[in-house]
């Protein structure tokens, strides 16, 4: 029989990038739990903090939940180290800009700054993507072990029109990521959205996260971006292992 934490824990893992707003009898079936359990659970989350219930009666994750994630080591450390580079990558290019990690088989945004360009950007701080169509995912997948490359070969979803699909392609992009030191898409996430990604390396060689930008366009400032990239990347590397 289920202890009550897993039950608690089933009622959370509920919700994902695609069911942030669920009814009680979505959150009972996506938990596997009878719905009586399902409500009495969800109340007492409620009441910590862990849910909030928004005026249509659906439930979403609550803001306690998040000022917990904050603690991990992995986002106050990273961050933390991060926030001037990211300040300065964005003064220099004006562009947004990404500070992600891998999380399992996706990426997981622990920073954004939006940039002055009207480009249309699906990211949020917090967000999960699959790392086959973002630049930031394709420099994480490209230094991640077999297990987790073999499975996202395996789910290469289509997300617009010029999403990288075929296994054999995807396989040489990161082939060029891990030679050239960078990766770009175009219009692979978002339509009308383009991103050039570089690692995030720990003193020993490490990839421990992915800095990027988005940009309407990369055809003529894909080297002075890589530039800058990297020089901020550096600057954080350095900074969070100090």
């Amino acid at each position: 029989m289920a202890s009550v934490t897993s039950r608690a824990l089933a009622v959370l893992g509920a919700f994902d990038a695609e069911h942030r707003r669920l009814t009680l009898s979505d959150l009972a079936r996506r938990a596997g739990l009878p719905l009586a359990t399902a409500h009495r659970l969800a109340g007492e989350l409620q009441r910590w903090g862990a849910l909030e219930r928004v005026e249509s009666g659906e439930y979403v994750i609550g803001r306690r939940l998040w000022d917990l994630g904050l603690l991990a080591p992995v986002q106050t450390g990273l961050r933390e180290a991060a926030a001037p580079f990211l300040h300065d990558l964005y003064a220099a290019t004006l562009a947004t800009v990404h500070l992600a990690v891998r999380d399992g088989g996706e990426v997981l945004y622990l920073e954004r700054l939006s940039g002055h360009a009207s480009v249309p950007i699906v990211s949020k701080v917090g967000s999960r993507l699959p790392m086959h169509a973002t630049g930031v995912g394709k420099v994480l997948l490209a230094y991640a072990p077999e297990e987790v490359l073999a499975a996202a070969l395996g789910a290469l979803t289509r997300v617009t029109p010029y999403t990288v699909t075929q296994p054999a392609r995807l396989l040489d992009q990161l082939r060029r990521v891990r030679a050239d030191g960078f990766a770009t898409t175009a219009e692979e996430m978002t339509l009308g959205a383009c991103s050039v990604a570089v690692p995030v390396r720990s003193p020993d060689g490490e990839v421990i996260a992915a800095l990027g930008l988005v940009v309407p366009d990369l055809r003529r400032q894909q080297p002075r971006l890589v530039s800058a990239l990297r020089v901020a990347a550096q600057g954080i590397g350095r900074t969070i292992f100090h």
